[in-house]
């Protein structure tokens, strides 16, 4: 009964529409109109820019950590004096965070018109294994970085959550392993209409490191010029 609570208010912390509130309260506009439709951090970057975009992106993350960490509030998974197992303490964090993930994309507090919940997916995987997230935090950063595609970083991320845990981590819980498989096709299946794009050459790219872009640019007119 008392996992059962959690689990419920894993939900209500993921329904948090923090996009939707900071839209709403500092723009006077809803973000779920513009842009792609999504209230997530990607599509508050494009619409409203890296500052707020960043805001919500701490925001969605932080929900997924302590919606996981919420198991350590009942004492039969805590550290010292819990009386389940490692696997079983896993296997419940990573049920809080999904229920945060399916709260950030149904909202209870926005008429369950959410985003896409990768930022707190990501947020449940620093609660339940900060060193493979360390490892996806890289590939999303490395392929941003390189291409200024939330949505390809995304994507890519997500396969290398899977061959984390699959192969070079070797997660002995079953659940896990299988949540990893899980998450990688979920992100895949969620970025469909992204991905079209990405073939088509039509996909946003992010308001972030403009700076390198006009360097890029620059050094094209110089050239031009000599």
């Amino acid at each position: 009964m008392q996992e059962f609570g959690l689990l419920i208010v894993a939900y209500l912390l993921g329904s948090i529409p923090t996009s939707v509130w900071v839209s709403k309260h500092f723009f006077n506009i809803d973000i779920r109109d513009y842009g792609s439709g999504n209230a997530g951090a990607t599509n508050t970057f494009r619409v409203l820019g890296s500052k707020w975009g960043t805001l919500v992106m701490i925001a969605d993350v932080s929900k997924g950590a302590l919606a996981s960490l919420l198991a350590f509030t009942l004492q039969k998974y805590s550290w010292h004096h819990g009386a389940c197992t490692d696997l079983q303490r896993t296997n419940f964090m990573i049920g809080l965070g999904l229920a945060a993930v399916i709260g950030h994309i149904f909202p209870i507090w926005a008429n369950f018109k959410g985003g896409k919940g990768v930022a707190t997916l990501f947020g449940m995987i620093i609660a339940v294994q900060p060193a493979v997230a360390g490892c996806c935090a890289g590939v999303f950063l490395l392929v941003l970085y390189l291409t200024r595609f939330v949505s390809l970083s995304s994507i890519l991320s997500g396969v290398a959550f899977a061959v984390l845990i699959l192969f070079i981590f070797n997660d002995d819980s079953t659940f896990y392993r299988i949540f990893s498989i899980a998450v990688a096709l979920l992100l895949v299946l969620t970025h469909q209409k992204n991905i079209n794009r990405l073939l088509k050459g039509t996909e946003n790219k992010v308001p972030i490191l403009k700076f390198r872009d006009r360097r890029k640019n620059k050094r094209k007119d110089d050239r031009k010029m000599d």
